[in-house]
């Protein structure tokens, strides 16, 4: 499977598990570590950690192996498929770090709202 359609599979989980404000942006041409960001909130610690799951589950699904950074204690779950990386946020913590405004080099290729 292509990072692109990968990509595509993970916005789908998060959007049909309730994420928030779901962002899909285009990085291969700024960062020689992946190739597509996958940017979402949640409001609780409980669907930070089901959004997590649902990803890590679908890319199982699709035999690509992910690993998983921060906590949803903290407010950032940071999931990592190689050429597909998912930023999972409270709100609070997006508007610090605004990784939209850091990568606006990117190309967004999707936005839900």
């Amino acid at each position: 499977m292509d990072a692109l359609t990968l990509a595509h599979r993970l916005v789908e989980a998060l959007e049909a598990h309730k994420g928030e404000d779901i962002l899909l942006l285009d990085i291969q041409h700024l960062a020689p570590f992946a190739d597509y960001f996958v940017i979402c909130s949640a409001h609780t610690d409980r669907l930070i950690d089901a959004l997590a799951k649902a990803c890590l589950d679908e890319a199982r699904s699709a035999r690509i192996h992910g690993r998983a950074e921060g906590t949803a204690r903290s407010g950032w779950v940071l999931l990592d498929f190689g050429a597909v990386v998912v930023h999972i946020f409270t709100p609070e913590l997006r508007e610090y770090y605004r990784l939209e405004d850091l990568w606006s080099e990117g190309k967004i290729l999707l936005h839900l709202q």
